[in-house]
């Protein structure tokens, strides 16, 4: 159900703070995704917008924030390059759009729902490890990678690591720790003597910090001016000198290439790719949204699609819902949508009015609210919690985690499902049936659904039951027994009248009630 405007209404007094907290944010990670992607630099903003004004008026979601995805930029860098023009590419973009519509046709949202918590909360945890580690280099004044970009290693050869080494070996800006340093040290004593009343409670750190780096750096050129940052480590939205060189940054598709048939293969990966990340973004964001909401996750993928047929349409990269936005979000107190279109107003109304004033802000200040951020989702916390609920929850949550770090999103998510999937399998092959007797009586009982896995152990338990025997099958406590196990229990039965064995079966079986199996079994009592 799409919010009322009176309901939006009623919790701006969070949600404004909180939108521009998300719009100082996005800023750089729009800006970095699209220099990492080799597109043009507005064409991120214009993402950023789009998903923040388009795709947040229709998503279902409270408090997931779209925009340009870092786990898009492999696939965006390759297809640009592969690609006529950059308006053939944006072409791509309508049409993987169209496609996500068509996913939402074919219900395909419930997939986010086979995706195990745990996975969920290592994905969580696993941005959360990267933004602190990818903004180390930013904070101490080395700018040599893109905001924006998660992936661990990148075309020239570098990764996370040797860029810190690189960073805090040859690269310190005195400057930019300084910054960092008192945002960082102010962040997190503002997050335990914020006011709970009065007008202060809604001022956002993040907010201040920003002042901070720009009337600081201001404070470094009078009195020291060699640790002045320079323009290379501040902000760098593209400026246009007039409004119709403004309108002239965005740009139509070229339609004419829609036979290309590279064009609907970029279009199918981009689709593809971009629902699955937002899925996981919107799921992960249910996880920690404080009132435990719920997305229609099928609506999610009309949503996207909606916003990417946008985004193309005016000359911007492809949107996905974006976990870091998103966690910013919710960190700053957003209570409803009004935040996330918000953001997207601010980055439209800022960059078209006052993108001088934009390439003011350090990039350091931002690295602080992003490290910031980072450690909120990647709290030691976490970790114990899992640890407690036993391996089968910890194991699949480190190796999410330290997937995600060493290859990228969504590759390390497929890895620790792939590893909770094993943990799900083992835990069927555990007992599930057991076997009691007393004398003559014999009782074969199912602990809980059977299915093919459990066919050998059924055929055990069965192949013990002596000639003569008395033997109750109790199947009441499974509300499913697939057609393999079916299939044995009914030779066991048709067997069982030549060597003088009575059988009764007790459960809601055979069509009786509830169909629980997929075929009826052979005539016996019923308990």
């Amino acid at each position: 159900m799409v919010s009322s405007p009176k309901n939006l209404l009623a919790s701006v007094r969070a949600d404004l703070p909180a939108s521009v907290v998300v719009f100082l944010v996005a800023l750089p990670l729009c800006l970095g995704v699209a220099l990492a992607s080799g597109a043009p630099l507005f064409s991120g903003l214009i993402a950023g917008i789009v998903g923040g004004i388009v795709v947040g008026s229709v998503s279902k979601s409270s408090l997931s924030v779209s925009g340009p995805a870092a786990g898009l930029t492999v696939i965006v860098l390759a297809a640009i390059e592969s690609l006529p023009s950059f308006q053939v590419f944006t072409l791509a973009v309508v049409l993987a759009g169209i496609l996500q519509i068509a996913f939402y046709f074919t219900r395909a949202g419930i997939l986010a729902e086979f995706v195990p918590s745990s996975v969920i909360t290592g994905m969580l945890a696993a941005i959360g490890l990267i933004l602190i580690l990818k903004q180390i280099p930013h904070a101490v004044g080395y700018d040599g990678e893109a905001e924006g970009i998660f992936e661990f290693s990148t075309r020239d050869g570098a990764n996370t690591f040797t860029r810190i080494a690189g960073s805090l070996t040859n690269s310190i800006t005195p400057g930019a720790v300084l910054i960092a340093g008192v945002s960082l040290v102010f962040l997190f004593w503002w997050d335990a003597a914020r006011p709970k009343q009065g007008p202060l409670r809604f001022v956002p750190g993040p907010l201040v910090v920003v002042v901070i780096g720009v009337v600081g750096n201001a404070l470094l050129g009078l009195l020291v001016p060699a640790w002045q940052l320079g323009r290379t480590h501040l902000v760098q939205v593209p400026i246009a000198d007039s409004p119709a060189a403004f309108l002239r940054l965005f740009s139509l598709p070229d339609f004419t290439a829609v036979t290309n048939s590279a064009v609907w293969i970029t279009a199918a990966t981009l689709a593809i790719v971009a629902s699955l990340e937002s899925l996981l973004s919107v799921t992960a964001v249910d996880e920690i949204d404080p009132k435990r909401r719920s997305t229609d996750k099928n609506w999610e993928l009309l949503a996207q699609g909606g916003g990417n047929i946008v985004s193309g349409l005016v000359g911007g990269l492809p949107v996905t819902s974006v976990i870091v936005r998103s966690s910013a979000n919710v960190d700053s107190g957003a209570e409803s949508k009004l935040s996330t279109i918000l953001h997207g107003s601010w980055l439209l109304l800022s960059v078209a009015l006052i993108p001088f004033v934009l390439n003011l802000i350090p990039l350091s200040a931002l690295a602080a609210v992003l490290i910031a951020t980072g450690y909120k989702l990647a709290k030691p916390k976490l970790f114990l919690e899992r640890w407690k609920q036993g391996w089968s929850q910890f194991v699949p949550l480190v190796v999410t985690v330290l997937a995600i770090l060493f290859t990228d999103l969504l590759e390390g998510i497929l890895i620790g499902m792939g590893v909770g999937f094993v943990f799900v399998v083992a835990r069927n092959f555990r007992t599930a049936i057991t076997v009691t007797h007393d004398g003559a009586d014999w009782m074969v009982r199912a602990r809980r659904n059977l299915y093919f896995i459990h066919k050998h152990e059924l055929q055990q338990c069965l192949g013990r039951v002596p000639d003569g025997a008395n033997l109750l099958i109790d199947l009441s406590a499974t509300s499913y027994v697939d057609l393999d196990n079916v299939d044995i229990i009914n030779a066991f039965i048709k067997n069982a009248a030549h060597r003088d064995i009575a059988v009764i079966v007790r459960g809601d079986i055979a069509g009786k009630t509830t169909p629980m199996i997929d075929a009826p079994l052979a005539e016996v009592r019923y308990a």
